[in-house]
C-alpha cells in the first residue's frame, strides 16, 4: 500500500497530537495505510519518557508537554520539519530497531540531495553532520503500530535550544540544513524529499492526501 502523506502546515502541538492519535487509531483498525504527517509546530518543549528533568533549563514562555515517545527532552519550533510516521511494523526481524534505522536512512538520503554527508552516531539515534546534530528521532508504538517520528531542523532558530539540553546534549550541538548548506531552502521541497525518501526506504510510493 502507498504511504499516505498529509501536509498539516503550522499547528499547535495539542492540535497536531489529536490528529496523530486519530491516525493511529485508523491504522490500528486498518482504515488507512501507513501515514506520514508533515508539519511545523509553534514553539514547544516535549518531554519523552526518558527525560532527565535536569535537561530542562529555562522554558520561560515556551509550553512544556509530556508525550508518549521515547527519549529525552527536545524542542519544536517553526523552521523545523516534524514528521509523524504512523506505520504498521513490517513482519520479520528488526522491529522497532529497523524502523528507527529506516527513518535515519531516509533523512540521510535527504542530506545527500543537498550535498551533505549525514551520519549516524552510535548510541544516539538521529542524524548528524560531523559533530552537529541535524535531526532528532523519537517514537512510540501501540500494538505494532508506530507513531511520533522525526524532527529535522531546516531553518529553526537555534537560540531556542538554549532553553534545554536537547536529548541530553549541549544546545550548541544542534544545527540546521540552511546553516550546513549555506543556502536558503524551500520547506515545501524538503517535505517532498522526506516523503519520497521514506516511501522509497519502506518499498512503497507516495499518495498525497
Amino acid at each position: 500500500m502507498p504511504l499516505c502523506v498529509r501536509d498539516l502546515g503550522l499547528l499547535p502541538y495539542a492540535q497536531a497530537h489529536e490528529v496523530q492519535v486519530r491516525a493511529v487509531e485508523d491504522r490500528l483498525a486498518e482504515r488507512c495505510s501507513d501515514t506520514l504527517l508533515l508539519l511545523e509546530h509553534h514553539a514547544v518543549i516535549t518531554l519523552g519518557r526518558g527525560t532527565n528533568p535536569a535537561n530542562v533549563k529555562s522554558a520561560g514562555d515556551i509550553p512544556v508537554v509530556p508525550c508518549e515517545r521515547g527519549g529525552d527532552v527536545t524542542l519544536h519550533a517553526p523552521g523545523q520539519l516534524v514528521g509523524y510516521f504512523i506505520r504498521r511494523l513490517p513482519d520479520g526481524a528488526g522491529g522497532l530497531h529497523r524502523h528507527l534505522r529506516d527513518i535515519e536512512e531516509a533523512l540521510l538520503q535527504v542530506c545527500a540531495l543537498h550535498g551533505l554527508e549525514g551520519q549516524r552516531c552510535s548510541g544516539a539515534t538521529g542524524v548528524w553532520v560531523g559533530d552537529r546534530k541535524l535531526a532528532s528521532i523519537g517514537i512510540a508504538c501501540k500494538r505494532h503500530v508506530t507513531w511520533h517520528g522525526f524532527a529535522l531542523n531546516v531553518n529553526t532558530d537555534l537560540a531556542l535550544f538554549e532553553r534545554i539540553n536537547p536529548c541530553g546534549f549541549s544546545a550548541g550541538v544542534m544545527t540546521t540544513l540552511e546553516r550546513e548548506t549555506q543556502r536558503t531552502l524551500d520547506m515545501r521541497e524538503i517535505k517532498a524529499q522526506c516523503a519520497e525518501a521514506l516511501a522509497q526506504v519502506c518499498g512503497t510510493t507516495v499518495l498525497l492526501a
